[in-house]
C-alpha cells in the first residue's frame, strides 16, 4: 500500500530496514572483479582495486544512422559473452516507474547500431533480454511478448491475445503496486522456450477518475483497480516454445482467481520452473516445482500463518541448484533456510532472537553467508555473516564504531563491495572495500576521512525508547529546537506512518528533517518526533511486525497515542496545548484515526493523500493485513476514520490529488461528507489531477509546503512559551 517511496521527493524519506534495497545499484561483471556504469553516456567498465577505467560502449556508437545526437542511455545489459550491448532508452512511465520505452542493440564486433521492435509504437517496449546465446532479444509490447532475430530483424509474436485487460508478459496495478512484479517473463536456460505470467483482468472494474482541467468538457480517466472484497484477476503461468510459439499452461493447483503467484523463475541449468503461490487471504504461501517438458508439479515446501506471509524475494540457489535459500519469519524471527527440492527438507541456516533483514551474498566457496541484521538496535543496519551449512555462530562484519545504517554490495567473489553508510548525524557516504580484509581501497576515499570531514550539527537528533502504560516500548527520534530551554514549553510535531508498509525511526539522515516545512522547525522553536508503533517493518520479531493483523487504525493508533500520552506527561517542556502530528499515505490514514480517536491529545492534524475508509482500498494490501472481509467487514469498519469522524474536535487539513490513482479521492470525498454530517469544520486543499505522491505540475511541490506550513504555524504556533 502507499509505498512511500513513490513519493519520497517531497516529505521526509521513510523506508523499511526489512526491505531488500542493496548500497547502490551496481553491474558486476561475472568474475567479481570488475563493475559497469553509465558514465557520461558511455558504458564503461571499472577494474578493482585500482579503478581502470575501460570503454565498452562509446558515445560514437549511440549515433543512429542520420541521426544527430546520441540515444541517451537510460538503462543497459551486455550479453553473457559480451559481444552485444542493449539499450533502453527514451522510457516512459507506468504507473510508478518508467518501464517501457525504445531499445536498441549494439553488435560490439561490428559496432552496428540497431533498432529493436520497429513498427511498435514508439516507447511501448518493455523488460528487453537477451536469449542466453545472445542471438535472439525477447520483448513486451502492447501486452504480448515478441522474439527478435538479431541476424535478420524478424519479429515473432510468441503471444497474440494480449489487450489491455488480458496481460502477457508483464503486470496489472495491483500486482505491480503491491507484489513489486513488473518483468513478467524469463527465458529458460536452453533458450528454447520463454516462461510467462498472464493476468487476467478483464472482470475487473474500473474505478473513475475525473479530469477537469485538460479540457472545456471534463472526461473519466479509467483505471483497473481491485478493491477490497472483489476477486482479484486471474493468473497463470504459461511456457511458450520460442521456435513454434505455442503456449503449454502449468497446471498450479487452486483457482486463478482465489490464488497469487508474486514470483516466478526457472531453476538454473535445468528445464524446470520454480514459483510461489499464495492463497487470497496471503496466509498459505506453496512452493512448486514444475517440469517445463512434461508440465509436472510437486509442492517442494508450503507454510502458514495466522496473519499473513510476504512474497519471496528471489530464489538464491545453492548445492548445484538442489537447494533455495528463503527467508521466512516462521520461527517467530526472520530466518534463512536452505530447503532442498528433492527431499523437501528444511534446514536453519541463521538461528537467535534477531531478524535478518536482507540477504548480501551467498559465498559457497567458503561456506559463508553475508546478511544485514541489527540484534540490539532495531533503527540501525549492520552487516553479519554466520556459516551456510547452520552451524556457525553470529559474526558481526561492520565495524561497530560507526553506529548507524550500513549497506552493502558485495562482488559474486567476495573480492570487493561498495560499503554504503549513514546516521541521523552523518549525511550519506560511501567507500569501496577490499572485501576480503574489510578494508577501505584508499583511505583517502575511506567513509572515516569522509565522516571526519563533514560538519556535525550541534542540535542533533535524540533517539529514545517509550514504554506506553499497556506495556509495548517503542522506538522513536526527537530534534529539539535551536537553544532549546528546558524550563519553557515548546509545541510538538509528531511525524507517523504506522502500517506495514514502511517505518519511520530509523536512524538515516533523514531522521529528524521534514522536506514539507518551509524553513527550519528547530530554528522556529518545534519539538519534532516520529515513533514506529507495533507492525512497522522493523527487525524486532513477527509478533512485533504481525501484531497489527486485523487491527490497522487501532492498534497502531493506540501504541502512537499512548507513546505520545507518556512523552507529555514525562516532559514538562512539551506543551500540552500544542500537540500535532501530519502524515502521507498510511500516515495520512493514521494521523485521522489520532484526531479522532484521541483528540484530548493531538489538537492539530494534517493528513495527506489518506485512506478514509478501508473498504476502498486495493484487495492485494488491504487484505493481506486485515485477513478478507469475509464474513464481516468490522475490523475494517473499526479502523477506517470515515468511523471516528464524528470525534473531531481539533484543527485538520485534508490535501489529496484527485488523480491519485493509488488512494482514490473518493476517500477524501467520503470523509467530508461525514465531516460536513457532524457538522465538523476543516480546511481542504485538493490538487486537481496529482497523483499520490502529489508532485506533478509547475509550482505543487512549493504549493503543498507553504500550505503544510501555513497551516501548522497558524494552528500549532512554534517557539517556546
Amino acid at each position: 500500500m502507499m509505498n512511500i517511496k513513490n513519493f519520497i521527493g517531497a516529505v521526509t524519506i521513510t523506508v523499511s530496514l526489512l526491505s531488500t534495497v542493496k548500497a547502490q545499484n551496481i553491474t558486476w561483471t561475472k568474475d567479481g572483479n570488475s563493475y559497469l556504469q553509465n558514465s557520461g553516456g558511455e558504458i564503461v567498465k571499472v577494474t578493482l582495486p585500482k579503478g581502470d577505467r575501460t570503454t565498452i560502449v562509446s558515445r560514437e556508437l549511440l549515433y543512429p544512422a542520420n541521426g544527430s545526437t546520441p540515444i541517451r542511455v537510460r538503462s543497459f545489459q551486455l550479453s553473457d559473452d559480451g559481444s552485444k550491448a542493449l539499450i533502453f532508452t527514451n522510457s516512459k512511465k507506468v504507473w510508478r516507474y518508467d518501464t517501457r520505452g525504445d531499445y536498441w542493440v549494439i553488435d560490439l564486433k561490428t559496432n552496428q547500431l540497431t533498432q529493436l521492435g520497429k513498427g511498435k509504437p514508439a516507447s511501448s517496449l518493455m523488460f528487453a533480454k537477451f536469449s542466453p546465446d545472445a542471438t535472439k532479444v525477447a520483448y513486451v509490447s502492447g501486452h504480448n511478448i515478441y522474439v527478435e532475430d538479431l541476424q535478420t530483424n524478424n519479429i515473432k509474436p510468441l503471444t497474440t491475445d494480449g489487450t489491455d485487460r488480458l496481460i502477457n508478459g508483464t503486470f496489472d496495478w495491483a500486482y505491480e503496486e503491491e507484489f513489486d512484479c513488473r518483468d513478467g517473463f524469463r527465458w529458460s536456460p536452453d533458450g528454447k522456450s520463454i516462461a510467462y505470467w498472464q493476468i487476467d483482468a478483464r472482470k475487473i472494474r474500473n474505478f473513475l477518475m475525473i479530469n477537469n482541467t485538460d479540457s472545456i468538457y471534463s472526461f473519466n480517466v479509467p483505471v483497473e483497480y481491485p478493491k477490497v472484497g472483489q476477486d482479484p484477476s486471474g493468473c497463470k503461468i504459461g511456457v511458450v516454445d520460442v521456435a513454434a510459439a505455442q503456449t503449454k499452461w502449468l497446471a498450479v493447483p487452486g483457482s486463478q482467481i482465489q490464488n497469487y503467484i508474486p514470483r516466478m523463475d526457472w531453476v538454473p541449468n535445468t528445464n524446470n520452473i520454480i514459483l510461489q503461490q499464495l492463497n487470497r487471504e496471503q496466509n498459505v504461501s506453496t512452493v512448486y516445482l514444475a517440469n517445463a517438458n512434461d508440465l509436472t508439479l510437486k509442492e517442494i515446501y508450503k507454510e502458514t500463518d495466522k496473519a499473513w506471509i510476504d512474497a519471496i524475494e528471489s530464489f538464491e540457489w545453492i548445492n548445484n541448484n538442489k537447494e533455495f535459500v528463503l527467508k521466512t519469519d516462521r520461527d517467530g524471527w526472520s530466518h534463512l533456510y536452505r530447503v532442498n527440492i528433492d527431499n523437501k527438507k528444511a534446514t536453519l541456516i541463521t538461528n537467535g532472537n534477531y531478524d535478518v533483514i536482507d540477504v548480501n551474498l551467498i559465498d559457497e566457496a567458503t561456506n559463508t553467508v553475508y546478511f544485514s541484521a541489527s540484534p540490539t538496535n532495531a533503527t540501525q543496519k549492520y552487516l553479519y555473516k554466520t556459516k551456510l551449512d547452520g552451524k556457525g555462530k553470529l559474526e558481526m562484519v561492520t565495524p561497530s564504531v560507526l553506529p548507524g545504517t550500513h549497506n552493502y554490495n558485495i562482488s559474486p567473489n567476495a573480492a570487493f563491495a561498495m560499503h554504503s553508510y549513514q546516521s541521523s548525524t552523518v549525511r550519506p557516504v560511501s567507500e569501496w572495500m577490499n572485501f576480503k580484509t574489510n578494508n577501505p581501497l584508499t583511505m583517502q576515499g575511506s567513509i572515516t576521512s569522509q565522516v571526519g570531514a563533514q560538519q556535525q550539527s550541534k542540535n542533533k537528533v535524540e533517539f529514545f525508547k517509550v514504554t506506553t502504560e499497556d506495556g509495548v516500548e517503542l522506538d522513536g527520534w526527537m530534534k529539539k529546537p535551536d537553544n532549546f530551554d528546558q524550563t519553557k514549553k515548546y509545541p510538538v510535531v509528531f511525524y507517523v506512518y504506522g502500517e506495514p508498509a514502511s517505518a519511520t525511526a530509523l536512524d538515516v539522515y533523514s531522521a529528524g528533517m521534514n522536506r514539507l516545512y518551509a524553513g527550519d522547525m528547530a530554528k522556529d522553536g518545534y519539538i519534532y518526533i516520529s515513533m514506529d508503533n507495533r507492525g512497522a517493518p522493523v527487525p524486532k520479531g513477527k509478533a512485533w511486525r504481525k501484531g497489527i493483523y486485523k487491527n490497522i487504525g487501532i492498534l497502531n493508533i493506540r501504541d502512537q497515542a499512548m507513546a505520545a500520552k507518556k512523552l507529555l506527561a514525562t516532559n514538562a517542556f512539551m506543551d500540552k496545548d500544542r500537540v500535532a502530528v501530519w502524515g502521507w499515505s498510511g500516515g495520512g490514514s493514521s494521523t485521522l484515526n489520532l484526531l479522532f480517536q484521541y483528540p484530548d491529545i493531538y489538537k492539530t492534524g494534517i493528513s495527506i493523500a489518506p485512506v478514509a475508509n478501508q473498504l476502498t482500498y486495493d484487495n492485494i494490501y488491504q487484505e493481506r493485513y486485515m485477513g478478507t472481509p469475509f464474513p464481516t467487514t468490522d475490523a475494517y469498519v473499526a479502523g477506517s476514520p470515515v468511523t471516528h469522524a464524528k470525534n473531531l474536535k481539533g484543527n485538520l487539513l485534508l490535501v489529496h490529488g484527485t488523480g491519485d490513482d493509488n488512494v482514490h479521492y473518493q476517500n477524501a470525498e467520503m470523509l467530508i461528507n461525514e465531516l460536513v454530517k457532524y457538522r465538523k469544520t476543516f480546511q481542504l486543499m485538493s490538487y486537481p489531477n496529482r497523483t499520490h505522491s502529489i508532485s506533478e505540475g509547475e509550482g505543487t511541490s512549493e504549493h503543498l509546503a507553504l500550505t503544510f506550513t501555513k497551516f501548522l504555524k497558524e494552528n500549532c504556533p512554534p517557539g517556546a512559551k
